[in-house]
């Protein structure tokens, strides 16, 4: 249940959503397989990229791991599972190992490119100034990013943002409803925050003569 009762001015009018959007959180993420992974509508991949994740972390940023390192150690571990697996199927009565479980999908090349296409494409349009809001806030937050990362490290930032982008958007989904309402129950109080400060401050401040415009 929400934990929140209905307020007396929000019962004719619809439930706004954060945000402003209307469509459903899995349509607004793409309606795809990130969009399940996200959401962990598919809970064994969506926990098993998460360990994955996490375990990388764990080697780069504790164990003290460098990717050359890590990268030759994982091959040597490939390549000795897959000698044992071709000997033992030639010794023992064992399917030998098939070459396409070690090849990537066009698909999955396909839907990357794709992917990257888009960002770039979006990347285009903010750059080019047709929305000059989107632009400026665009720039704040890289600004801000950039100030962030001076205190903490690449992997460390980068996995932060990992685990906000696989648990946010499902813990949104569940709590949509009480979410919703928080925020606009914080956009109204900051509303009459700054009324309060216009009034009592603001309006108080000496302003010159505005002048007027002359008509033509």
């Amino acid at each position: 249940m929400p934990i929140y009762t209905s307020d007396s001015d929000d019962v004719s009018a619809p439930p706004r959503r954060l945000f402003g959007h209307e469509k459903p959180l899995h349509a607004i993420l793409g309606d795809g397989k990130v969009a399940d992974v996200l959401l962990w509508r598919n809970r064994n991949l969506s926990a098993a990229i998460l360990i994955g994740f996490t375990v990388i972390w764990f080697l780069f940023e504790v164990m003290g791991y460098n990717f050359v390192t890590l990268f030759c150690h994982i091959s040597i571990t490939m390549m000795l599972g897959l000698f044992i697996w071709s000997i033992g199927a030639d010794i023992i009565d064992w399917t030998p190992p098939d070459p396409r479980l070690l090849t990537v999908q066009e698909s999955t090349m396909r839907w990357l490119c794709a992917k990257i296409n888009w960002t770039l494409s979006k990347f285009y349009d903010v750059s080019s100034g047709k929305d000059m809001k989107t632009f400026f806030m665009a720039i704040a937050f890289l600004w801000v990013v950039s100030g962030v990362g001076n205190y903490f490290s690449s992997l460390n930032l980068l996995y932060t943002g990992f685990l906000c982008l696989m648990t946010l958007p499902a813990l949104y989904e569940r709590y949509q409803d009480d979410v919703d309402h928080l925020a606009r129950k914080g956009n109204k109080d900051m509303k009459k925050l700054y009324n309060k400060i216009d009034n009592k401050f603001l309006n108080k401040i000496p302003r010159g003569p505005v002048k007027e415009k002359k008509k033509f």
